[in-house]
């Protein structure tokens, strides 16, 4: 045993090494940001940590995957994730209760091995199906079941999903605009071609989860520390272009790029909303990829939160002093990092502009009919996002 645990540890500490070594010149030698790659490291470690516990192909279960805590390849504000780890060639039923946010979606991907996150293949990394759980029927107290199989059984004439060969794992995503209102799905998985009791876990099985730990703790830690640095050295600082994410939701369009500004600058960002859009949102994200704290801070928004104007267009306003309007993007204390936008089914994807101004001249760049947010005002909604955010089923 010792042994064993004395080759994972070893594993482990050079994961820090490799940590140090892949971090953009400009921050290496930053120890405010190296603190924060420690961070990042430690979300890894319990990101994998949870997935090693609680993968079982014959007894799933849903288990956190991203979040506001486990804060690794820039979480979506509005999104709750969840992954269970599944077996392609087996049956699973899936029930509970239905929700009403306006994206729920389960997607099949196949089971990551080696260096795939860090090298973040597309073709790895895409999803090998999608299904909507609101195609499916629902009875009167609003319970749902749907079965998941290589094939329809010929006795089944309820919702049916057919899983594909090679899947290794399901990724469960809840999007929420309206975080106190919408109501996300209750969802419970089960094996249903093998018995319900589980032995024993083998010893086999027991050693190779700890062998592979370490590794899979590295390539989830290293997998986007240079991301911003890399929209930096292409250009795009303070200003946009489109982002290809693989396995992303189906009909979501990204555009992203890096932010930098001085304590008495804004930027003025600036889109036409399309004319229909099933869910938009923008949010922040530090050097090093984690998305800043969008539970305590306004470092994100979307089309429940945030102000359309009455021409149509959006416009944020990105700096680090409120500029006491409402859609104010705080970067929580960062002065660079990135940002990042979607559309998701949309009938248009526009790439925003972006401004530089002085925050006293904020107001020069807005309609006149911009409302004042007080601090009162802003303290009060903050507590409120807060709250709201608990609120759902977030473990």
């Amino acid at each position: 045993m010792i042994e064993q645990w004395t080759e994972f540890t070893d594993a482990l500490r050079q994961v820090g090494d490799k940590m140090q070594a892949r971090l953009p010149a400009r921050l290496a030698n930053d120890a405010h940001t190296c603190q924060e790659a420690m961070r990042l490291i430690l979300a890894a470690t319990a990101r994998e940590v949870l997935d090693v516990l609680g993968s079982d192909p014959s007894h799933p279960a849903f288990m956190p995957s991203l979040n506001a805590t486990l804060n690794i390849f820039q979480p979506n504000a509005d999104t709750l994730y969840l992954k269970a780890v599944v077996s392609g060639a087996g049956s699973y039923r899936l029930s509970g209760q239905s929700g009403s946010v306006r994206i729920a979606s389960l997607a099949q991907f196949g089971t990551l091995t080696g260096e795939v996150a860090l090298t973040d293949s597309p073709s790895a990394l895409q999803a090998l199906a999608h299904h909507d759980f609101n195609t499916l029927e629902v009875d009167d107290q609003g319970r749902f079941e749907v079965l998941l199989s290589p094939e329809r059984p010929q006795e089944w004439d309820g919702d049916w999903w057919q899983i594909e060969p090679g899947t290794g794992y399901l990724m469960f995503r809840q999007v929420a605009a309206d975080w106190t209102h919408e109501q996300d799905w209750r969802v419970s998985i089960e094996r249903i071609d093998t018995p319900v009791r589980r032995s024993r876990v083998s010893e086999s099985e027991l050693s190779q989860r700890l062998d592979r730990l370490a590794t899979e703790i590295g390539n989830t830690a290293l997998s986007f520390v240079t991301r911003v640095e890399d929209l930096r050295s292409d250009g795009y600082i303070n200003r946009m272009k489109t982002m290809h994410v693989p396995g992303a939701l189906q009909g979501q369009f990204y555009y992203e790029g890096a932010f930098e500004l001085a304590p008495s600058e804004a930027l003025v960002i600036e889109v036409e909303v399309p004319d229909t859009c099933l869910y938009w949102s923008m949010l922040l994200v530090n050097d090093i990829y984690e998305t800043i704290d969008w539970v305590n801070n306004q470092s994100s928004l979307n089309d429940a939160q945030a102000r359309v104007d009455a021409d149509g267009r959006l416009r944020f306003v990105l700096s680090s002093e409120d500029p006491g309007v409402p859609n104010w993007l705080d970067p929580a204390g960062y002065l660079c990092g990135g940002f990042q936008g979607r559309w998701t089914g949309a009938s248009d994807t526009p790439i925003p502009t972006v401004t530089r101004v002085p925050v006293s001249a904020v107001r020069d760049f807005l309609p006149s009919d911009t409302p004042v947010i007080t601090p009162e005002q802003r303290e009060d909604a903050i507590r409120q996002r807060r709250r709201a955010w608990q609120s759902r089923p977030v473990w």
